[in-house]
């Protein structure tokens, strides 16, 4: 059963000849895609579709079961990518959780090697486009376990953002989130892949919304009875 690895690679992802299999069940067949810097790819599919079951398998914590799934090990400026993953449903904090919305997004800026200094003037600054552009500054003194399951969401992407990622990796991010938040949210991941030369890979039900903004449409359909195979559509 092979892993996922890690390559010097144009692309930031590629999915090649992929199938995988729950036990003896198959679920997804003949995948093979490709998310590169400066590129926006949006991935879409039925309710049940395995996009979720995709996702894990491109970040490795699932194992292909033929094929490859593979995630560069260097950025396009031959660095040690970043890779900033938020899940469909955030893990619960409950009340007693103890940090502030802040201190939590500000947790983003610390590599493993800077844990005990403090934050300079460009961190702040990061942390603080970070939680604008979800719409959480106004309430970055908050505790954690008072918010809603929307409000925890959005956090989470504003911590993901405060980490500044070379790849994005977002499932269904826009949950809570209404019509104009929505909106501001597209154009910030659009503004990160022009203008910075992030790549973002974004599971995502809002399709025609999200249309204009991406570059690549990656589609899970199947005919009856069959796994889960890929259609790749140009926007």
């Amino acid at each position: 059963m092979p892993d996922v690895k890690n390559i010097k690679s144009k692309h930031y992802i590629e999915v090649k000849d992929m199938s995988f299999s729950y036990e003896d069940e198959p679920v997804l067949s003949d995948i093979h895609f490709t998310v590169d810097p400066g590129e926006f790819v949006m991935l879409t599919g039925e309710n049940g579709a395995a996009k979720t079951t995709l996702l894990r398998n491109i970040l490795g914590l699932l194992h292909p079961t033929t094929g490859e799934s593979r995630i560069a090990k260097e950025n396009a400026n031959g660095e040690e990518l970043k890779v900033g993953y938020v899940p469909q449903q955030v893990a619960s904090f409950n009340i007693g959780f103890p940090s502030t919305v802040l201190e939590l997004v500000e947790s983003g800026r610390y590599p493993q090697n800077r844990w005990f200094k403090r934050l300079d003037k460009r961190d702040k600054e990061h942390v603080y486009r970070a939680l604008e552009s979800v719409g959480m500054w106004e309430m970055r003194h908050k505790k954690i376990g008072e918010l809603s399951g929307g409000q925890k969401q959005r956090i989470s992407l504003a911590r993901t953002f405060a980490m500044d990622p070379d790849l994005f990796v977002l499932d269904e991010p826009t949950t809570g989130m209404d019509s104009s938040s929505r909106e501001k949210f597209y154009q910030l991941l659009k503004h990160n892949t022009t203008v910075h030369n992030k790549a973002i890979l974004m599971v995502t039900h809002d399709h025609l919304e999200l249309r204009p903004y991406v570059d690549k449409h990656i589609e899970l359909l199947r005919k009856e009875n069959s796994p889960w195979r890929c259609f790749s559509m140009d926007s």
